[in-house]
């Protein structure tokens, strides 16, 4: 039973990692209809802004939970920037084009942002400093749960409880279910369409490179190519919960954790990821639209 909790409360923590991921392809899939296949890249570039910033703080001597803090804050601005840029550049020109056209905007950037930070920086991996600390009181249950687990899964659920309150209460979360349900009826109501979707991308950004500062610190590396496995896995989980569903989003990306996690505690660690998309592909069968996705009929 001990062995059984501690592989549920891993894949728990890869499933918050997942759904930090997966709310932006969601969110953005919900809004425009757009697959954004370069999201993976920004979990990796928030991550290897954080590792910049944690190097510069670490050589002035700085409290290991300061940095942390500072450099998820860098990263959060830094990935949003990042975000914001690229659906002007990529995606906002495209807008009326064939769905067809975004899509292999989107695998471009993906590509683009790959190569550019493999040149900026280097194609080994990296380490990345754990910064966070081991709590005392976490340790009667260390062999089941760290304290780094543990941290990332309060961070997701703060970070889900305040996304569910901007979505339902603010005036952008209402511009942006407006936005999802009738793009053309909302700008004629007033909405600032392009507005909404620029800070869609912002706030998917930001979930990102959150995900990517705790997975790094978490595992100890980081490396070019860890936005691609991450952003190919939690746009898994999106479609596994019901793609433009934020709650599908959350409960697919702990679905595809715990899948995961058993399947390599149980069985083998060598066949996680064909198992997980078997899984995938089994779930599709029976509910095409998700966990919680909902089937809509297209005119044609």
């Amino acid at each position: 039973m001990e062995y059984f909790f501690e592989l549920f409360l891993g894949g728990l923590t890869r499933g918050s990692i997942y759904a930090l991921i997966a709310l932006g392809y969601t969110m953005v899939y919900g809004i425009v209809q757009l697959i954004n296949f370069a999201h993976g890249e920004i979990y990796m570039i928030g991550a290897f802004t954080a590792l910049i910033v944690i190097s510069v703080l670490t050589m002035l001597g700085w409290n290991q939970i300061a940095i942390l803090l500072i450099a998820a804050g860098v990263a959060v601005v830094y990935s949003s920037a990042y975000g914001y840029t690229m659906e002007k550049i990529a995606y906002k020109p495209l807008r009326k084009a064939p769905r067809l056209s975004a899509l292999i905007s989107a695998i471009g950037m993906s590509l683009f942002l790959q190569n550019y930070v493999l040149l900026a920086q280097t194609s080994d991996f990296m380490p990345f400093p754990g910064l966070i600390p081991d709590f005392e009181f976490m340790e009667p249950y260390a062999h089941i749960i760290g304290s780094p687990e543990l941290v990332i899964l309060i961070t997701t659920a703060i970070v889900m409880v305040l996304l569910t309150i901007l979505i339902k209460f603010s005036k952008i979360g209402k511009a942006m279910r407006a936005t999802a349900q009738d793009r053309d009826m909302a700008m004629l109501v007033g909405v600032n369409v392009n507005w909404v979707i620029s800070v869609t991308f912002i706030i998917g950004s930001a979930t990102a490179a959150i995900g990517g500062v705790l997975i790094a610190s978490h595992i100890g590396q980081v490396n070019f190519y860890i936005g691609f496995i991450a952003g190919i896995k939690a746009f898994v989980a999106a479609v596994l919960g019901g793609i433009g569903s934020i709650p599908g989003a959350v409960l697919g990306s702990l679905v595809l954790g715990w899948t995961e996690s058993f399947f390599t505690g149980y069985i083998s660690s060598d066949y996680e990821d064909v198992f997980a998309f078997i899984f995938l592909v089994l779930i599709l069968i029976f509910r095409p639209a998700g966990i919680l996705g909902r089937s809509t009929a297209e005119k044609v």
